[in-house]
This record gives C-alpha cells, structure tokens and sequence, in this order.
C-alpha cells in the first residue's frame, strides 16, 4: 500500500538577475502535491525580486534567507559555472539553510537552482529525504534521486556520469512543470491554430526583463512596416524594473497595445494570441502546449542549447536581439505573408512538443512511489 508523504521542501531562488522561472515553476510542482495532501515549504534568499509574497499569497511557508552580505565571486576552479547567483559560498547558504530543512524534517527535498550542486546536497539532506533536483544545464555533479529536466533537445546521456546510478531521468518537454490551466486550454487554443498570417501578437519576455527587451522589441515593430490591423498583448511580471518604460512605449504604437503585468490567465492570452514574440525560457513549453507559434529571442547564454532545439523542430524561429532586431523581426513577418502555410505549421510542430501534462507526471509518479520500502525503481 502506498503511503503518501506528507512534507516537501522547495530550495529556489528568483531575482532581478536569476528571473523567476525557477521559482515560478517550482510553485506549479508545489500546487500539484498540496492537492495529494503535501505540506509545502519553500526556503529563498531575500534578492531583490524574490517572489515571496506570492509564494505566500498561494498559501505556503516561505523562510527568507537573510541577504548576501556583500559582492560575491567564486574563487575555487569546481565552482557551477552559475555560481554568483548564489551570492555567497556554497557552504555559507547550506549553514543558513540546515536549521530549517532538519526542524521541517522533509520526506523530499526540491532544489531549482543553477548555483547548487553535489557538494551542497550533500551537506543539507536529512538522512530520510530524497531529492529532486530541477535542472536545464547538464554541467554539474548531482546527489540525487530524481532529475528534471524539461527542456527539448536534451538526453539522458547527457547526464552520465553526473548522478548516482539509481537517479531516475526525467527528459525532455513532455514533463515540462506547466500549471493546469494549459492542459485545459490545449483543445480550444488548437482549434484556432489556422491563420494564416498572425494578427494577435503576445509579446512575454520573462518575468524580470532585467534588460529591458520588452521595450526594444516595440520600438523594433514600430519601424518594421507591419499593417494596422495587428493587435499586442505585453505580459510583464510586477518585479520587471521597466514597466512604467514599456507602458509608455505602448502608449506610443500605431496598434491597440494593452500592458498586462501579473496576468492571471496566462494560458487564455495565449490560446487568444496567433504569434508570439518570447524569451526562450520556461515558457516555451507554455507556448508548445497551446501549439503558440513563436519567434524567440535567446536572452541569457543558458537559454541558447534549448532555443536551438526548439527551432530544429520548427515551432519557433529564433530573433537576433543584436542591432538588426528591427530587420529581423520584419523578414520573420514578412514570411509568413509569403507563405501562408508557414503559421499552421508552426503550430502544428509546437503541439506536438508537449501537451501540458508534465506535473501530472512527475506528482503521481512521487506518489506511486513514496512509502514503497525505498524503492525507487
């Protein structure tokens, strides 16, 4: 008989430079097991941007780490190739966090987060947790019971040699963390998914946009010639620094431009929306799942292996975000006018990346499992 378990501790971070898709997504994993009885835990460092007030606006505890002290850079050669995101030494985080994980007590442990390896896994678990650990880079050493990574083009011989022998591999867009709301948008968004040229454009460029893109993406389209029927939808999170920029520059537009920030029915703009202009992060499987054809723009180098897979499949075309971000965008638009079979494929080939299932997955397979004398075959 299987026993459910009944604690789980999340170990993410979300910041101005990190973003906030290691968070956001670990919040959907969290939303699934809460509705298998789970009590939920997260542990963030207090950056600016950390999302702890929806963490606790959706009803869970949140321990804020105390704020890095001062700049950090990692001095050692084994160092994650992300460790700065940390904001401190490896060993001085797992300090801070040990006392909470042991007086939690958790049955799993989930940690999302590029800065984190082996070393510091090792040193916080509890001797009855297992791990899982959420992961797009491939590039470190990892003390755990089960993997994820959700992104496309990635193998699991690409992790050999970085996980125990009895890890078990999750890989690939099919068990991508997407909120319920996806997969209940999937049939209505792919019965419109017949246009052929794009008149609604969604333009979602990560929830921090630390760099602004989102207003260089309107002024590129303001001079990219585009006809005066297109209609966009900008979707922002509240921690973007450049939202009262962008809603100027909205302002500005020959088209009808609303500025969403916070949506809260992400997954219905995107059924509403014929194209989308978008980072090649997370929401990538968003836009797959609700067959959303996209031009993405590679906006962090560990976006850039995922963003190349995604485009071999022929979902999305990717955006120079050089000094020809205008140019680009127009010869991207101007295709589909040239070829009015080009959008309907698009689609298609997004559809079938994933369906929006992914959490389903990953929380009954933890539950089949948990309780089951250790096993974990």
């Amino acid at each position: 008989m299987t026993i459910p378990f009944s604690r789980v501790l999340f170990r993410a971070d979300a910041s101005l430079s990190i973003g906030t898709g290691h968070v956001m997504r670990c919040l959907t994993l969290a939303n699934a097991l809460v509705g298998n009885g789970a009590e939920v835990l997260f542990l963030c460092r207090d950056f600016p941007g950390h999302l702890g007030g929806l963490v606790r606006e959706r009803g869970y505890g949140l321990i804020l780490l105390p704020p890095p002290g001062k700049l950090f850079r990692p001095l050692d050669e084994i160092s994650p190739a992300h460790a700065s995101w940390l904001g401190m030494r490896w060993q001085e985080d797992a300090k801070d966090c040990v006392p909470y994980i042991n007086a939690f007590a958790p049955d799993w442990l989930v940690v999302d987060h590029y800065a984190l390896d082996r070393r510091w896994e090792a040193a916080v678990r509890p001797p009855n947790a297992r791990l899982l650990v959420i992961d797009d880079l491939a590039d470190r050493e990892h003390d755990a019971d089960i993997l994820l990574d959700q992104n496309a083009g990635r193998k699991e011989s690409d992790y050999a040699g970085l996980l125990p022998d009895i890890c078990q591999l999750f890989v690939g867009p099919r068990f991508a963390l997407l909120r319920p709301e996806f997969a209940e948008k999937r049939r209505e968004a792919l019965a419109r998914r017949n246009m052929p040229v794009p008149r609604r454009i969604l333009i979602t460029l990560g929830g921090i946009d630390k760099n602004n893109a989102t207003r260089r993406v309107l002024e590129a389209l303001q001079s990219a010639g585009l006809p005066f029927d297109y209609e966009i939808t900008v979707v922002m999170g509240a921690s973007a620094p450049w939202v009262a920029e962008v809603r100027a520059a909205a302002s500005q537009l020959p088209w009808p431009t609303r500025v969403i920030v916070n949506a809260t029915n992400m997954a219905q703009i995107m059924a509403e929306s014929d194209l989308a202009i978008g980072a090649a992060g997370s929401t990538s499987w968003e836009r797959c799942a609700l067959g959303l054809p996209t031009l993405q723009l590679v906006l962090a180098e560990n976006q850039r292996d995922a963003a190349r897979a995604l485009a071999a499949t022929g979902a999305a075309m990717t955006i120079d975000v050089g000094m020809n971000l205008s140019a680009s965008l127009a010869h991207c638009l101007k295709l589909f006018d040239e070829d009015m079979s080009l959008l309907p494929r698009m689609a298609h080939s997004a559809a079938q990346i994933c369906d929006g299932s992914g959490v389903d997955s990953l929380n009954n397979w933890l539950f089949d499992r948990t309780g089951r004398d250790g096993d974990m075959a």
